[in-house]
Formats: structure tokens, C-alpha cells, sequence
């Protein structure tokens, strides 16, 4: 399995608008990609303007296939306004 860990800074206050978009992109995911088996959202404690996503994918191919979805390229135009910055963290699972 193929782990992706995303680190998303949005602009403060805009937390009410990222969260339900960012929630619809995880469901549709999960969805629409078969091989998109695993996709949970955070939101810090702390600062509530960063939100963490981990989502495991068969494979690496699996991933770059999400990154062209419809679905992702239009969740990543709604969200450009209020995005601060993205982290990606990759690996590959250990059992």
C-alpha cells in the first residue's frame, strides 16, 4: 500500500469553508478511485487552521491517478483563495 500524509494551511478564519469542501474531495475519493482504499481528515487542535489528511492508495500509480482526477483538480480551484500552503509526505506502507 501506498501512504500519502497532507499538510494543508488555510487561511485563518476560512476553516468553515475549507472543512466541508475538503470532506466532499475525501468522500469522492474514496468513491469514485478504487484503488483509493483509506482517506481521513484532521483538524488541529491547537491551530485550527492546518488540516491533515492520511489516505493509502494500492500504489503509487493509484496516487498520481488521483492527482488528475476531475474531482481533485476541481476540489484544489475551489480551495486556491484560501490555501496557504500544501505538504506531501510519501511512502510506502509497512506491514
Amino acid at each position: 500500500m501506498y501512504a500519502v500524509l497532507v499538510r494543508f494551511e488555510v487561511k485563518p478564519g476560512s476553516e468553515d469553508q475549507f472543512k466541508p469542501l475538503m470532506l466532499k474531495q475525501a468522500e469522492n475519493s474514496l468513491k469514485l478511485e478504487p484503488e483509493c482504499h483509506y482517506f481521513d481528515v484532521s483538524q488541529d487542535d491547537e491551530a485550527p487552521h492546518f488540516f491533515y489528511l492520511y489516505e493509502l492508495y494500492t500504489h503509487r500509480d493509484a496516487f498520481d491517478e488521483h492527482l488528475e482526477s476531475n474531482h481533485f483538480l476541481t476540489f484544489i480551484e475551489a480551495v486556491s483563495d484560501i490555501l496557504v500552503d500544501k505538504m506531501i509526505l510519501t511512502g510506502n506502507r509497512i506491514n
